[in-house]
């Protein structure tokens, strides 16, 4: 199957498929896996300790793949943390990163005038028009359905992207609920020039770093099966269902605040779920993982995604004369 998009065209990827920057779970095993089945993958920088070792697993991920990969920066909790690994990415000739959470303005202003393309994962018209303005390349457009930090207004991927796409000039990405081609073909149909991929990767077999049980969860559970947390912080969340979900959701409601919640919430927390498999955690989800029904090879998904576009094009053939 051969793509040409906006994306395809300017990130020099084969297929418009790109994979989320999934904090603790982003590394070279999975990124390179992606980017070689013609995708874009991506290496999550604020998830490792310091700068260096970003810079270690930019060159792992060089080491398993020729191909175009970005690094991401989910800058929301690390405002003080990012512009070490922002120069890394820069001194490592890094040629497409992302930016997810708080303000994308420094990072946009660190690389201006590199040849560094640059994604902006924003949840609302407004905030993809700021962040055209301010020079994004890309914006990648998250709706409700979507696993980790999602937008304020519970707008749902299906109405979100075509609204965006009507509001900006540059390229569309579309995430949140995409977890076959059905989901890729219908985002490609709302305007959008690619997808994002989440909760859908995880479950591959080059997701090293995530525990069986986490990887099992997302197929025993269904689209029912998630809740937000982090709405009291204006941070909203999507995660998998469980008591430990429950908790936080009861804190929220009886002492909503940073300091209550800390502990409940941190990245410690997250990783106890999706490192140890252990229930006192939370794992990000989106309602997505209802479509994930097995793990596979990353290249054995993206071959599946193809056939579902194959079939999902041929039906709708079928029903128009």
């Amino acid at each position: 199957m051969q793509w040409r998009t906006r994306v395809t065209e300017l990130l020099g990827i084969e297929k418009p498929i790109i994979q989320g920057g999934l904090a603790h779970l982003g590394y070279a095993s999975l990124a390179a896996a992606v980017s070689n089945a013609g995708g874009l993958g991506q290496v999550t920088a604020l998830s490792l300790d310091t700068a260096e070792d970003l810079r270690s697993e930019i060159h792992k991920t060089r080491a398993l793949t020729d191909n175009p990969f970005a690094v991401n920066f989910a800058i929301g909790r690390y405002k003080e943390k990012y512009e070490p690994f922002v120069q890394v990415a820069i001194e490592e000739g890094i040629n497409i990163i992302s930016i997810t959470g708080g303000n994308p303005a420094p990072v946009l202003e660190m690389v201006k005038g590199r040849g560094i393309k640059t994604l902006v994962l924003v949840a609302s018209v407004a905030l993809a028009q700021k962040a055209e303005a301010k020079g994004a390349d890309i914006v990648v457009v998250v709706g409700q359905e979507g696993g980790g930090h999602l937008g304020l207004d519970d707008i749902g991927t299906q109405v979100l992207v075509p609204r965006v796409v009507d509001s900006v000039k540059i390229p569309v990405v579309a995430s949140g609920g995409i977890a076959d081609g059905r989901g890729i073909l219908s985002a490609l149909a709302l305007g959008a020039d690619a997808v994002e991929i989440g909760t859908r990767f995880i479950a591959t077999e080059e997701c090293v770093d995530a525990s069986d049980y986490y990887k099992q969860s997302l197929i025993n559970h269904t689209e029912m099966d998630t809740v937000v947390i982090k709405r009291s912080l204006r941070g909203p969340a999507r995660v998998i269902n469980n008591d430990f979900a429950q908790e936080i959701l009861a804190i929220e409601k009886q002492t909503p605040t940073y300091e209550a919640l800390r502990d409940y919430i941190s990245g410690e927390t997250n990783k106890r779920y999706i490192y140890d498999g252990t229930e006192q955690g939370f794992g990000y989800a989106g309602q997505s993982m209802g479509l994930i029904h097995e793990v596979l090879p990353v290249q054995t998904l993206m071959d599946q995604f193809e056939k579902d576009i194959n079939n999902a094009r041929k039906r709708v053939s079928s029903l128009i004369k």
